[in-house]
């Protein structure tokens, strides 16, 4: 990535929107552009805060690992989407792990620059407390689902999260764009690989979901949110 290429994608994330010129360019002369493999970590929980972390393509998972071995996925992030800022703001060890889903690309920035960005220009920290404060409503809401709602309730629930917020309006609904495992999905909602698999199957066969080349597309919205809320008729 070019010098200009890496200044105009870091002014398309609200956390450095707001940056003069100099600042952005000081931060884009050290950005560092690394790709990584499916499944290969970017970094583990505990390791010293390095770098900030920005999605410029493919998908990341924030996940962590539970005393019994489980993985529990947190977040799944896009392009644009910043990760480990706020370790490196705090100058702790990252809390949770991040893992790459499908072939990714990362835009690292080193923490001695986005800690002395921030130093003067407030709206770092601005952006960065916006945008724990949404990751932390949905986190809420998913583990209060994890606590009152059958396992169906938060698949369709996640489903439907996720095609509102990034899928791809098609001819039969909402396509997600990505692949999605049966793993994942059932990381994601607290459950195991074999429950994911019976429900996502039931729902091919009714018709709420279809399979277009391994990316779900959600073909009845309104029935999965009924089941997300744990309605029947």
């Amino acid at each position: 990535m070019s010098a200009r290429d890496a200044s105009d994608f870091l002014a398309g994330s609200p956390v450095f929107a707001d940056l003069p010129a100099k600042e952005m360019q000081a931060l884009r002369a050290v950005a560092r552009e690394e790709t990584w493999r499916p499944r290969e970590y970017i970094f583990m929980e505990g390791d010293p805060a390095t770098w900030l972390c920005v999605v410029k393509s493919g998908r990341v998972k924030i996940l962590k690992h539970s005393k019994t071995g489980k993985d529990v996925v947190l977040e799944l992030l896009g392009r644009g989407e910043v990760f480990g800022g706020v370790a490196v703001i705090e100058r702790r060890p990252y809390p949770a792990t991040a893992q790459a889903v499908e072939p990714t690309v990362i835009l690292k920035i080193p923490a001695g620059a986005i800690i002395a960005a921030a130093e003067r220009s407030p709206s770092i920290i601005r952006e960065m407390a916006l945008m724990i404060g949404r990751r932390l409503r949905a986190a809420h809401d998913s583990l209060k689902s994890l606590a009152v709602d059958a396992v169906e309730a938060r698949l369709a629930a996640m489903l439907v999260r996720l095609a509102e917020r990034e899928g791809t309006k098609v001819r039969h609904g909402l396509m997600l764009p990505f692949h999605l495992t049966r793993q994942s999905l059932a990381d994601m909602t607290g459950t195991t690989v074999e429950t994911a698999i019976r429900i996502v199957s039931r729902w091919l066969k009714e018709g709420l979901l279809l399979d277009e080349g391994g990316h779900l597309v959600l073909k009845d919205v309104e029935a999965l949110r009924t089941l997300a809320e744990g309605e029947t008729e």
